[in-house]
């Protein structure tokens, strides 16, 4: 029996089998990994008008508690409420009978002690009275007519005056209700809308570290608009008319750590009333130079620091660490971290990691949106 015949056919079936196989190697090796897209904007220095949004609630220019200065019953009640009133106009009839009946009292007195000192006067050079009996009368002339002065003061004070210009709220008795001097209860209260104060707070550390950047020259002080004021109302609108800050409170809230900071706004169509709750802008300061960067393009790792994906020179992926403390509009404002020509990455940040080559493009919506502007407002984290 012979077998040479099966030994060709082996041998080919082994070489075909590693042909076989090596191909599927090729196969299976795995493509290379492009390359990937990311779109960067380059930072360019800019100047910023910087400013602080403070809350705060508005409070009248003047407030007046309308109360009685005598003891009586409410006759009449001569105003609206609701409605603008003038200093001086009245506002309450208290019954004045009692007040005037007192005052025809004290009248009679002052006469009748007139009278005898008069007659005193004329007596004492004719030695028919003393000294001390002229004394006594003249006295008791001028007490009387103190007494007048009195009984006439508390005849006007039946009638209760308006002591400010202003808008008056409701009044807090009628007709018949018993007043007296003194109490605590106020009849109405008269506030003067126009122009009108805002009170806001700002932490006494934040003013320390504008009071340095100031002093240090890394900000300039911005000059006439220093004292301008702009305010925001609770629905998010602008008031349309700029305020004037007026001072800075000179002691430091114990509690809060913050000042007050008090501005005055015209307010020609009493818009604002106290007590609303509001946001004032105000000037902080000039910053030149400035770096800031698309918020898009800034995140914060584990404990909450700011971040940023910079390409290098050589289209490497490099993680910078950021130190920020204001966003304007939406960009930040890089204290450090960044520096002018630097490509922060705001498209793909997903797709990449520190070390990895990339390849960039300018990111054109983020890159206007980083075009200079000439006054941009700033808000403090």
């Amino acid at each position: 029996m012979q077998f040479k015949p099966a030994v060709p056919a082996l041998v080919s079936a082994i070489a075909l089998a590693t042909l076989l196989s090596g191909c599927n190697k090729e196969q299976a090796a795995p493509a290379a990994a492009p390359t990937p897209q990311v779109g960067v904007v380059t930072l360019q220095p800019r100047t910023v008008n910087l400013s602080s949004d403070l809350p705060g609630r508005t409070s009248a220019y003047r407030a007046a508690e309308v109360r009685p200065q005598v003891d009586g019953i409410i006759l009449k009640r001569l105003f609206k409420e609701g409605s603008d009133i003038k200093a001086g106009q009245q506002l309450y009839q208290i019954d004045p009978s009692t007040y005037e009946a007192t005052l025809a009292n004290a009248q009679a007195s002052a006469e009748q002690y007139r009278s005898l000192a008069n007659r005193y006067r004329q007596l004492i050079d004719e030695q028919a009275v003393s000294r001390q009996e002229y004394d006594t009368a003249h006295a008791q002339q001028l007490q009387a007519e103190a007494q007048v002065k009195t009984a006439q003061i508390n005849l006007r004070y039946t009638k209760v005056l308006a002591p400010i210009d202003g808008r008056i709220g409701r009044s807090a008795v009628t007709e018949g209700a018993l007043v007296s001097n003194g109490q605590t209860t106020a009849l109405a209260t008269i506030q003067q809308l126009d122009p009108i104060y805002v009170d806001v707070t700002q932490s006494y550390t934040d003013m320390l570290k504008l009071r340095r950047a100031l002093d240090s020259g890394q900000l300039q002080k911005a000059g006439d608009n220093a004292a301008k004021v702009n305010l925001k109302l609770e629905d998010g609108s602008q008031y349309p008319l700029d305020g004037k800050l007026e001072f800075s409170e000179v002691s430091v809230d114990e509690t809060t750590g913050s000042v007050t900071l008090r501005a005055v706004f015209p307010n020609p169509d009493h818009l604002l009333l106290p007590g609303m709750f509001v946001h004032a802008r105000l000037p902080a300061g000039i910053a030149q130079q400035a770096i800031l960067a698309p918020q898009i393009g800034v995140t914060r790792d584990l404990k909450g620091n700011p971040t940023a994906m910079v390409v290098t020179a050589d289209n490497k992926v490099e993680q910078r660490q950021l130190k920020s403390s204001r966003t304007i509009g939406t960009d930040v404002l890089v204290e450090d971290g960044l520096k002018a020509g630097d490509k922060v990455i705001v498209e793909g940040l997903q797709f990449v990691k520190p070390g990895a080559t990339v390849n960039p493009h300018e990111a054109q919506a983020a890159a206007a949106a980083n075009a200079p502007a000439a006054n941009a407002g700033a808000k403090t984290e």
